[in-house]
């Protein structure tokens, strides 16, 4: 018996290294100035699984690069740019999947949480991709609406599995992707 957990709790763990987020693009909303990117920079330079940021002025976004096998904190990357006095326009993450199928209105488990994927079409994922998170705290109150017309599951206004069906779920937090 003790074998069996053993063999089990190794795969879970080699699954979980394989299944990761590489680097974001972060757009934040409210930036009128050099001071206002540096503060939001600074914020961001907290962030314990960030290896480096880049930064491009002109689109007000800042390219965020994970450490390798880095447990990653979405929700942490959203609450920095707010610390800073500013909101978050837009996330897109690119994330490194092993054959994760996909289809609309499924959770799927990735990297220690629950993905919910909105507005796609039945497919495998295989290699780096790029999801765009559209939770509430990822998306300007535009976009929200436009998606809350769309995702018919309650979970994408509470962000809970509380208030969303149970399959597949592996966390508590669901976070609501495109592709």
């Amino acid at each position: 018996m003790k074998k069996i957990i053993a063999l089990i709790s190794f795969i879970a763990i080699a699954f979980g290294a394989q299944a990761q987020y590489k680097k974001a693009v972060v757009q934040a909303s409210g930036l009128t100035c050099a001071m206002c990117s540096r503060a939001t920079l600074k914020s961001l330079e907290t962030l314990p699984f960030v290896d480096k940021i880049d930064t491009d002025l002109n689109a007000t976004s800042f390219i965020l690069v994970f450490k390798p096998n880095a447990t990653v904190d979405l929700d942490a990357i959203s609450k920095k740019v707010e610390d800073a006095g500013f909101f978050v326009a837009k996330v897109v993450v690119t994330a490194d999947f092993n054959k994760v199928k996909v289809s609309n209105d499924a959770h799927v488990p990735f990297a220690g949480q629950t993905l919910h994927f909105v507005n796609v079409k039945d497919q495998v994922l295989q290699g780096e991709k790029d999801i765009t998170l559209i939770d509430k705290s990822f998306v300007s109150a535009k976009e929200y609406k436009k998606y809350s017309s769309q995702v018919k599951m309650a979970c994408y206004k509470t962000g809970t599995m509380a208030d969303c069906c149970k399959s597949g779920a592996t966390s508590k937090r669901v976070i609501h992707v495109t592709i």
